[in-house]
């Protein structure tokens, strides 16, 4: 029996392939766009059973034995604003998966937002009811339309879960560009310049780099996974952060920590075509996933930030 895994060749999905196969897990169906070679580093050293075309899937779920489906593939990137592309990828495509989940009897995980929760002014709360959250970009109104739908499907797969990513980094990310982490674009700054830039803030809440985020390794994103893969109970759509709150300067600190400089913060405009969609709070209440039964420990912000940065930025292994 295969495990599906949509966006295979992305930046989480990619890492989730690979913690699979240290898992000793490789009947494993890759479904993507595979026509981005920059991202074909990403499974090149993985195993799996096969690699389909992420359209012709579709059409091809019906010949494989599916056990599970992880369903991560997304167009992500927060700055796009032609909607069709999102009802396209993110929203259409999705319900096309759910359906057959549900009709075969196949686990369903998907990838949600926590750009759902928009501009956190009803809080980050998974218990809450969320058909009155308003995102800030198409981007997160895609993810909130698939989860609302969701919630009203009287057909489910016999285990679903949704999982509401926050601010991810760690290995693979590399392609990303503009949406990469802070992580990574700061690591390549201070490599060049010696100094590193974060966004004013335009709020008067908040001093200039203090806007706060919930920052989550990919390492504790994947045990998260791993959890409801082997826990297949308590269906429902669940956060996926650390809990913590965190600054962009604590943040910046930790990688001139990890890098062994002194730092050294300049602090430029947000770019105008985001700052009025710009979350300066995000906090995951991790208590649904606790009482469900998830006791993994996370990792500090130090010390992920330190384990990405001399790991596997420093040594280019994921480049």
């Amino acid at each position: 029996m295969a495990i599906v895994i949509t966006g295979a060749s992305g930046f989480i999905a990619s890492c989730l392939v690979e913690f699979l196969n240290q898992k000793g897990l490789t009947d494993l169906i890759l479904v993507d766009d595979f026509g981005h070679e920059i991202k074909f580093k990403n499974t090149e050293n993985s195993s799996f059973t096969a690699k389909i075309d992420r359209d012709l899937f579709i059409y091809d779920m019906h010949r494989h034995s599916i056990d599970f489906i992880f369903h991560l593939g997304a167009r992500t990137d927060t700055t796009e604003f032609d909607s069709t592309i999102f009802n396209r990828l993110n929203l259409n495509y999705s319900k096309t998966l759910w359906n057959y989940a549900s009709e075969n009897r196949i686990p369903f995980l998907y990838a949600s937002s926590a750009a759902t929760y928009g501009g956190g002014e009803h809080g980050f709360d998974d218990e809450l009811p969320i058909d009155h959250l308003t995102p800030l970009n198409p981007y997160g109104q895609s993810k909130q339309d698939f989860d609302l739908w969701v919630t009203k499907q009287e057909k489910t797969p016999p285990f679903w879960v949704g999982l509401k990513f926050f601010n991810v980094f760690g290995p693979n990310e590399y392609h990303k560009g503009r949406m990469a982490s802070v992580v990574m674009h700061a690591f390549n700054q201070i490599q060049k310049n010696g100094s590193l830039n974060l966004f004013k803030s335009h709020n008067p809440t908040y001093e200039d780099g203090e806007q706060m985020r919930d920052f989550i390794y990919i390492k504790d994103l994947l045990n998260l996974m791993w959890f409801w893969y082997k826990n297949q109970n308590n269906s429902g759509i669940y956060n996926a952060g650390s809990g913590e709150a965190r600054t962009f300067n604590d943040l910046a600190h930790a990688i001139f920590s990890a890098l062994e400089l002194e730092p050294t913060i300049n602090y430029i405009p947000t770019p105008e075509d985001i700052r009025d969609k710009y979350q300066y709070f995000t906090k995951a209440s991790m208590n649904k996933t606790i009482q469900a039964g998830y006791n993994v420990p996370f990792h500090s912000l130090e010390n992920a930030v330190n384990d990405y940065v001399n790991r596997y930025l420093k040594n280019e292994a994921n480049f």
